[in-house]
């Protein structure tokens, strides 16, 4: 994975025709179509920034542009990076308003095998913002995950999990998994036409919001009135580490959330535990993981599979658009397969130093549970061990299919994220657009999530399945459908936002 620090080697650039003339002399393109590099336009901003970047600890480079500059710069920007760049529609960049709005259109609008968008994964965030989560797993909220079972009349909400130490876990009793959420602000979930008040109380814009929330829970007879103020709340990424009662003392179990810099040392720390425990089975719940730094993915994938199984192997190879078929584009190095990582990398806020060994279990086998919202960098673990011939078992719905990621981007003030590579294993796969199917690519079974247990119960759906898999290699009869699904694969949305569905290369 790209290090914090490398810088961007400025090559030749293809682009359609350009639009406009320059009024600024620029170097010329290496294809002479009159579009310069993206370095020409960088930092020309309508609202220059001053003073001290966060981020870099150095001044601000912006200087005075105009709203043309920004989208000459979004046009280059994804002319030479976007990884499907040629299927690109040649849209006025006249007539956008904003960079932003120009950014929009400039993705392709093609469809998987399936006839899902090729490209679900194109947004952006203000830069600050960007940070702050990307960084410090920090986001306004009550700390709880809601999970969406349906949500066309008659709707159904409930919890999915609630982060330890947040607004939802210090109410008394803690809200917890399985809760039915009834009203909102006075608003009927289940048929109520206000939907603006439902959404509005659902993800709190800002901080101290207050909102009111009749409840059921898993095992109270009569709902109860809970009020919820947003917070910024630290996202715990691993939860329920440990190992599962006897008889399956020798199997361990952790959810996790996401792949942000945080879950480094609370990764570290799972696996020291396990390791110290004697663990020889391992059921990773990744159900609910929508991705994040392919570099801590990197390091819980060589946490599982151990020394003797990733030496010299290949995690992930990254594979660029054909303008740098044999180059790092960020780098400007010789593009090579990352190995695994075997040592900490120390980010920033992981509160684990660089260079630390990390533990690790040398499995042959993992157990992981997946749902529609497994995406990207959960994905990216899962193909990377099977690329070293761990044998991964997955229990429960198709994967959201993303073999995809990028390099985020600031450009005055606001973070660009599009597609800008593909990943491939050890063996040189990753051609999984639309997800890994349990009984697919990999051996397992397809379980409905059962949200009337808590997590890391052996008797929930899913840790069962895995437990009756692991003993007799056989899979629990499907039971029908109590509620209409919301998505075809897993029967729930879990609605989190896309900083938190991605993989993401630092750089």
């Amino acid at each position: 994975m790209h290090r914090a620090g490398s810088s961007r080697s400025e090559t030749s650039v293809a682009c359609r025709v350009g639009l406009l003339l320059l009024a600024v002399i620029a170097p010329a393109c290496g294809d002479n179509d009159g579009i310069f590099p993206e370095s020409v336009y960088a930092q020309r901003c309508v609202q220059p920034r001053t003073g001290i970047d966060p981020a870099t600890r150095q001044l601000y480079l912006d200087v005075a542009g105009s709203v043309m500059d920004e989208k000459l710069w979004v046009r280059s920007w994804i002319n030479d990076l976007y990884l499907w760049y040629r299927e690109v529609p040649n849209v006025d960049i006249t007539k956008a308003p904003t960079a932003v709005d120009y950014f929009d259109q400039e993705k392709t609008p093609a469809t998987t095998p399936s006839g899902k968008p090729k490209d679900q994964f194109h947004f952006i965030y203000d830069t600050p913002f960007w940070e702050a989560l990307s960084q410090g797993g920090t986001e306004a909220s009550y700390g709880v995950q809601w999970a969406l079972l349906r949500t066309s009349p008659p709707r159904s909400l409930t919890i999915a999990y609630v982060q330890p130490g947040s607004p939802a876990a210090m109410v008394d009793p803690p809200l917890g998994r399985g809760a039915q959420v009834l009203t909102i602000d006075g608003v009927d979930v289940e048929n109520g036409s206000d939907t603006t008040t439902l959404n509005a109380g659902l993800s709190p814009a800002n901080l101290d919001e207050t909102h009111t929330f009749v409840v059921q829970d898993l095992v109270a007879s009569s709902p109860r009135t809970v009020t919820l103020t947003s917070t910024s709340v630290e996202i715990v990424p691993v939860q329920n580490a440990g190992t599962l009662p006897v008889p399956n003392d020798h199997v361990g179990y952790f959810l996790f959330t996401d792949h942000i810099a945080t879950a480094e040392k609370a990764l570290f720390d799972a696996f020291t535990q396990l390791s110290k425990a004697g663990v020889t089975d391992l059921i990773l719940d990744m159900r609910y993981n929508g991705g994040g730094y392919l570099d801590i993915a990197s390091e819980l994938a060589y946490m599982i599979a151990g020394p003797s199984r990733t030496a010299g192997k290949t995690f992930e190879r990254l594979q660029f658009n054909d303008k740098y078929p044999d180059t790092d584009p960020f780098s400007g190095l010789p593009l090579e397969p990352e190995g695994f990582v075997n040592q900490s990398l120390g980010f920033v806020s992981s509160r684990l130093a660089a260079g630390m060994p990390l533990p690790s279990l040398g499995l042959s086998r993992v157990f992981v549970l997946t749902t529609s919202e497994t995406c990207s960098a959960s994905e990216s673990v899962m193909n990377s061990l099977a690329g070293v011939d761990v044998q991964v078992i997955q229990i429960g719905d198709t994967t959201c299919g993303k073999p995809y990621g990028f390099v985020p981007q600031d450009n005055c003030g606001t973070t660009f994220f599009a597609i800008q590579f593909q990943g491939v294993n050890n063996k040189g796969f990753g051609d999984y657009a639309d997800g890994f199917v349990p009984g697919g690519v990999f051996q397992g079974c397809t379980t409905a999530d059962d949200f009337t247990h808590a997590l890391g119960d052996p008797a929930e759906g899913l840790i069962a399945a895995a437990l009756q898999y692991r003993a007799s290699s056989t899979c629990p009869a499907r039971a029908p459908m109590t509620v209409a699904p919301l998505a075809p694969a897993s029967g729930a949305v879990i609605p989190k936002p896309a900083w938190r569905q991605n993989r993401i290369v630092r750089h």
